[in-house]
């Protein structure tokens, strides 16, 4: 008979591509895997992996069995998330993904509060930019994520529970830094520098601001808010940066200046991202609940 290890080990292999790999992941010998997946093709008449001492190639008809293998773990996940249901919400381990121009903000803001009022709560971190995070959230690999809105979530859930706006941040005595209030208009002149291709923090700045790319400096490619600041601080040019994160980002340098972009706001809405058929919403809604507490109690 087959059983859910089986899928599981094969599930591994899927991923990592490398039986040694998968081994490791699934904490059992590669010699045991090998042979856990041997049967299963045994008994399933078919071969999923074609494999030799340099690669592993996922056949036609192994695609297929993999994919329905994934549904079958999801649906034992949703079933014994039933059982969690029944007790107190975040006492059952959960995994949250969170996007990189969120998650160093949230996290020192949202774990005391967490921690107080949910001591038995055991939450994994995984930190990924966003196109990542859906996909993780599709197969199962983790439970939720949260995600900065607008972007493309195509099939899942959202549940926002917070809106925040840009912020200009330049070095004091530059052009506009007297200001409280900066226009995007006036920001075509301030050399403006954005994270690289990929976060979806750049895209949200441009639309907020009605610009183009052109119109902000590219010849760097920074991927964190923290590089972008020490390049406002070795007079590079000048950025924007969230809500979120303006206080942790810039109260250590007292050579900095802020001032709020006066466009349209929310300039970014944050959201918890889940799968349509997610059993576990009461631990969502207290996680939702204390980020609440948590983003008030600091703004």
């Amino acid at each position: 008979m087959i059983s859910i290890k089986q899928l599981s080990y094969a599930l591994s292999v899927e991923k990592t591509l490398h039986f040694r790999k998968a081994a490791e992941l699934s904490n059992i010998s590669q010699s045991a895997l090998s042979t856990s997946l041997n049967e299963l093709e045994k008994q399933l008449g078919l071969k999923i992996f074609e494999r030799d001492n340099k690669k592993v190639l996922i056949t036609p008809v192994g695609k297929q069995v993999l994919n329905k293998a994934r549904e079958i773990l999801l649906q034992v996940e949703d079933m014994q998330d039933l059982t969690a249901n029944q007790q107190e919400p975040l006492d059952f381990p959960l995994t949250i993904g969170i996007i990189p121009t969120i998650c160093p903000f949230l996290l020192p803001k949202l774990l005391p509060v967490l921690n107080h009022h949910y001591p038995n709560a055991r939450l994994t971190i995984v930190e990924e930019q966003s196109h990542r995070l859906i996909e993780m959230v599709r197969s199962g690999e983790i439970d939720t994520a949260i995600l900065a809105l607008p972007f493309a979530i195509d099939g899942l859930l959202s549940m926002e529970f917070w809106e925040e706006d840009f912020y200009w941040v330049a070095l004091k005595g530059a052009d506009h830094t007297g200001k409280k209030e900066i226009s995007s208009k006036e920001l075509t002149q301030c050399n403006l520098m954005l994270l690289n291709d990929g976060h979806c923090l750049k895209d949200h700045i441009l639309s907020a601001c009605n610009l183009t790319e052109k119109a902000a400096n590219q010849g760097f490619g920074p991927t964190s808010l923290n590089t972008l600041i020490q390049m406002v601080l070795g007079n590079l040019g000048t950025t924007l940066i969230p809500q979120m994160a303006l206080d942790q980002l810039i109260s250590q340098h007292e050579n900095l200046a802020a001032a709020h972009l006066n466009e349209p706001t929310p300039h970014r809405r944050i959201a918890f991202i889940l799968r349509p058929n997610y059993t576990r919403m009461a631990s969502i809604e207290a996680l939702i609940a204390i980020c609440k507490k948590a983003l008030r109690v600091t703004a």
